[in-house]
């Protein structure tokens, strides 16, 4: 009776799972919070492979933003889940949320020095920072849920573990490239192996509408660097005689941007079926366009840099990183979504668009790629509402 009155008293509450079945689950004012410091450690992420691109360095620019950016999306994925089963919203859950927000911002600060001089020291002590405060999460989840006390114990124990294999590979830097790379898969996939692993025991329940929200929220995240991008052709506009062709690339990034925006958010539902399997790859599979999202901002970003410069080398490879990193987003939502909400051939509709536009670059300017996006974008939309309509009319 003490220990409850003193919880009370110090505004603790218990960390009961919460009703899968909730009416008007929406993401919580905290939630949004730590989405908004996720949207400067993405930036980051972003402006390092745009920089990297810009300069010639492709291939370690795109390691490294790889890297990075599994580290941010991983991160904000964890907690989402978790909240998503256990959000009590008292003062200890505010804190240990906030001590985590601390993580990202200490290593949204590393990942400039990170894509500059290679060193991952401020990146992995964000990242720990952020894992051991869900460690603290689900030991209090592990308390209060008897019938799910091993899945949490699991998660927490597992979590700990990782942070001491990457506390180790930070003190053992200096490393040569393709070692700090192999150990760096090896600890990434670590981490995904964690709630697959404490998972099998007895499944949390996470809110299928809650999660929907709170990754069509991280989307319109990564879809705002493609909107900063447009904004820096603006901006080049007056400064430059050039001020034909950044418009044309600003309007084109526009276009991209909001035919992006409406082929994730139709009217076909996310995890249209509640098989677990189903909601590993979905829960999973939108790294990929997550990671291609904030590509395509990257790659504009770049070929603003080349119109500037006079540079059609540049130029042409810019082109291309857009390209393939919206052809990765369309792939991405294709594997996740349409090729279980579709039928027949019509559910490849996107996969076919992700193959077009990566050739598209070698016949087409930019605005000619968004241009075949925006037609590729209403076709799969129309097939998508008839094949609705056939489910529909099937069922009567």
């Amino acid at each position: 009776m003490a220990t409850k009155y003193l919880c009370r008293k110090l505004g603790l509450l218990p960390v009961t799972p919460r009703d899968p079945l909730e009416a008007h689950r929406v993401a919580t004012p905290l939630e949004l919070l730590f989405d908004l410091v996720s949207v400067i450690a993405i930036a980051s992420a972003a402006a390092g492979l745009h920089h990297a691109i810009s300069s010639s360095h492709l291939v370690e620019g795109l390691l490294k933003f790889a890297a990075a950016f599994f580290a941010i999306w991983w991160a904000w994925m964890n907690f989402t889940w978790y909240a998503s089963a256990y959000d009590n919203d008292d003062d200890l859950h505010r804190f240990l949320t906030m001590v985590a927000i601390t993580g990202s911002l200490i290593m949204a600060a590393g990942i400039y020095r990170f894509f500059a001089t290679s060193d991952i020291d401020a990146i992995v002590l964000g990242f720990v920072i952020m894992r051991l405060a869900m460690v603290c999460l689900w030991l209090r989840a592990a308390k209060a849920d008897s019938d799910r006390r091993l899945t949490a114990i699991r998660y927490a124990a597992g979590i700990s573990l990782v942070q001491i294999y990457w506390l180790g590979l930070m003190l053992a830097q200096p490393l040569p490239g393709y070692v700090m790379v192999t150990f760096y898969v090896i600890g990434a996939l670590s981490e995904l192996a964690v709630p697959a692993y404490a998972e099998s025991y007895n499944a949390t329940t996470w809110h299928h509408h809650h999660l929907i929200e709170r990754y069509g929220l991280m989307n319109i995240i990564v879809l705002g660097e493609t909107l900063l991008a447009s904004e820096l052709a603006f901006q080049r506009v007056d400064s430059s005689n050039i001020g034909y062709e950044l418009i044309r690339v600003a309007i084109s990034s526009l276009v991209i941007v909001f035919a992006l925006w409406r082929v994730y958010f139709s009217k076909e539902e996310q995890i249209c079926q509640k098989r677990s399997s189903l909601a590993w790859l979905w829960g999973y599979g939108h790294l990929l366009i997550y990671m291609a999202g904030a590509s395509v901002g990257a790659g504009i970003a770049t070929l603003v840099d080349s119109i500037s410069s006079h540079s059609e080398t540049l130029e042409q490879v810019a082109l291309y990183c857009v390209g393939i990193a919206i052809s990765g987003y369309l792939f991405g939502l294709w594997a996740v979504r349409d090729q279980f909400v579709m039928t027949g051939l019509k559910r490849h509709t996107l996969l076919l668009l992700s193959i077009l536009i990566v050739l598209a670059p070698l016949l087409v300017p930019l605005e000619g790629v968004a241009i075949l996006l925006v037609v590729g974008v209403v076709v799969r939309n129309i097939k998508a509402h008839k094949s609705v309509e056939n489910e529909v009319q099937l069922k009567r």
